[in-house]
Order: C-alpha cells, then structure tokens, then sequence
C-alpha cells in the first residue's frame, strides 16, 4: 500500500523527488504520513480538500481488500 500511495502522490507533484511516505503502525490500524514540497501541498490536498479525499477513499478500499485498515495523513 505504501508503494501505491508514493506513486500516486509523485504524480500529482511537480517535485517527485521530494515525496516522502512513511508507515506506523497504530493501535487503528496502519497511519501513512505523506510528505512532500511546500509547493506541491495545495495539489495534493486540492481545491476544498477533493484530492486528498478521494486519494483516502482509494486507499481504505484497498486495504480493506487486504482485510486491514489504513488511514492517510498529510504533514507539512
């Protein structure tokens, strides 16, 4: 899942080089933390969050194929 998470992300970013995912597992299960740019935040999140919403959406339906659960978050 980390690995499908960094690809989508890089391809949303001008700077690809700087995307970084990082998995913890928590007591709710798996947290993945993205970062990326200072420039590249806005077209990871999107206008009124649409795109870091629905990149949560895909990723929940993959892991709940796995039988996990996974939450996304983006840090600055």
């Amino acid at each position: 899942m980390k690995e499908l998470l960094t690809y989508i992300v890089q391809s949303l970013v001008d700077d690809p080089g700087q995307v970084t995912v990082t998995e913890r597992t928590g007591s709710g299960g798996t947290v993945l933390e993205v970062r990326v740019a200072d420039g590249d935040m806005g077209k990871v999140i999107g206008r009124q969050g649409r795109i870091v919403r629905q990149i949560r959406v895909l990723m929940k339906a993959v892991a709940q194929r796995q039988g996990k659960k996974v939450s996304i978050e983006i840090l600055d």
